[in-house]
């Protein structure tokens, strides 16, 4: 990063819900084992945006490639992670939480959070655009903001006065405090406290936190202005409002957004090519803004996917696969291909899908170490190789 940075760093996490499929992302144009394998749902040569005599970009992703074009894209290929796992659950957890061989509940951007602001004094230190709390961003004692809609979001929004909402929370806090005083210590003796005390004053508190955050995160409206024209997809709108909240300088470091659909069974082709130009385009029109407005220095995306799509086509769509694809993107991106496109020969597939090649933790540790500055080992688990990305 550069030492000229306005700002601290920031990371924009971008999830392509359902699976997205890496061979008709990064299309393998020049092989002709891509054509035999997939008869129907494939680019043509002719419609292929390329990248050299053998890769080239889906052509919905025409907004996207100018990142590419100067320098500023890596694409991480035959990403995944050891045993691949087909349920769209069990694998998106283990790239949330870093661990692919158990369950656990810890995410890997809210133990990001929580060495970024130990002790909780930001309550938007890290936002979700979208509905619900990603696993990635959950751990106990770090607020995160999850707003649908940045101008309603909010608790009890419909009390327009301040000292209305807030009389209002202090009741749904004691609700759930069940026994706390005013200092967050219990008013019971040690051996009168219930098993679920913490969970009951965390609900609490989280509720305070949410309505402190809605304050703050609302008046990042007042402060925007912009002449950039987002598309109307959800996905632009998302990353609209990240760029509001961005722009405020409210101290949020990390931003998260999903967008759905990409678990393509069917229909694949017009289905996958409409997502990758929502995702193109918004994400262009994201870094538009924050460039026309000198805020574009500090801010890094990832773009992942749970994993990737079968070599062969299903006739309409593509089943769950492994190996898939990831970018990320920014203006000190060193960009290029890093880790080895994944074979498409038959005895170096696995039941049929593309072996991964690169571990998902590679791209964290990297993100982690070289742009927030955080130690990536106690977050991912153990220690992975790292690319020169920034």
């Amino acid at each position: 990063m550069s030492d000229n940075s306005k700002q601290p760093p920031t990371l924009v996490v971008l999830q392509l819900t359902g699976g997205n499929d890496p061979l008709n992302t990064i299309v393998p144009y020049g092989e002709g084992l891509y054509y035999d394998l997939r008869k129907t749902v494939r680019i043509a040569q002719d419609d292929v945006l390329p990248i050299d005599n053998r890769f080239g970009f889906h052509p919905s992703m025409q907004a996207i490639k100018p990142f590419w074009d100067a320098g500023n894209m890596a694409i991480i290929q035959g990403v995944g992670y050891p045993n691949p796992n087909y349920s769209h659950f069990r694998s998106m957890d283990i790239w949330y939480t870093c661990e692919p061989d158990k369950i656990a509940t810890d995410g890997w951007l809210g133990k990001a959070v929580k060495e970024i602001d130990p002790k909780a004094e930001n309550v938007l230190t890290a936002v979700n655009f979208g509905r619900g709390l990603p696993r990635a961003l959950s751990l106990s004692g770090v607020p995160v903001a999850s707003v649908a809609q940045l101008d309603t979001y909010g608790l009890l929004t419909s009390l327009s006065s301040v000292p209305q909402r807030q009389s209002a929370l202090e009741v749904f806090s004691c609700l759930y405090d069940d026994g706390w005083n005013d200092q967050g210590q219990s008013a019971r003796p040690p051996d009168a406290a219930g098993p679920g005390d913490e969970v009951l004053r965390y609900m609490g508190q989280t509720g305070l936190d949410a309505q402190k955050g809605a304050d703050i995160l609302r008046t990042a409206l007042g402060k925007y202005q912009s002449s950039v024209q987002y598309p109307n997809s959800s996905i632009a709108q998302n990353l609209k409002g990240i760029a509001q909240v961005k722009l405020a300088d409210l101290g949020t470091r990390v931003f998260y957004t999903s967008l759905f659909g990409f678990d393509t069974h069917a229909t694949q082709l017009p289905a996958h090519a409409k997502l990758w130009q929502d995702v193109s385009e918004g994400v262009a029109a994201f870094f538009d803004d924050l460039r026309a407005q000198d805020a574009a220095d500090d801010v890094m995306l990832l773009i992942w996917s749970e994993f990737g799509r079968r070599v062969k086509d299903n006739g309409a769509g593509t089943d769950h696969g492994a190996g898939g694809v990831a970018f990320i993107l920014g203006d000190h991106v060193k960009g290029g291909m890093y880790g080895e496109y994944p074979s498409l020969k038959a005895d170096e597939l696995t039941l049929g899908n593309l072996k991964y090649n690169v571990d998902f933790r590679s791209a964290y540790a990297t993100i982690l170490d070289q742009w927030m500055h955080i130690e990536s080992e106690p977050i991912v688990n153990g220690k992975f190789e790292e690319f020169a990305i920034v």
